[in-house]
């Protein structure tokens, strides 16, 4: 983890509604919906870490 972060309390509230659902959409299932989101979060940083190279290849 590169970072912690600390919510307040209207984040941390939003954060909840956005899990609770995340969950219902797989139907009540937390480790199928936490795989996915593990999944996703791995899509994202890949897409993140290529537009940083691209980013860093500009700069040189």
């Amino acid at each position: 983890m590169d970072h912690i972060i600390t919510l307040d309390n209207r984040q941390e509230a939003e954060l909840q509604a956005v899990a609770d659902k995340f969950v219902r959409l797989h139907k009540g299932d937390t480790m199928k919906a936490l795989k996915e989101m593990l999944v996703l979060n791995s899509h994202l940083q890949d897409e993140l870490d290529r537009l940083q190279r691209v980013r860093n290849s500009r700069l040189i």
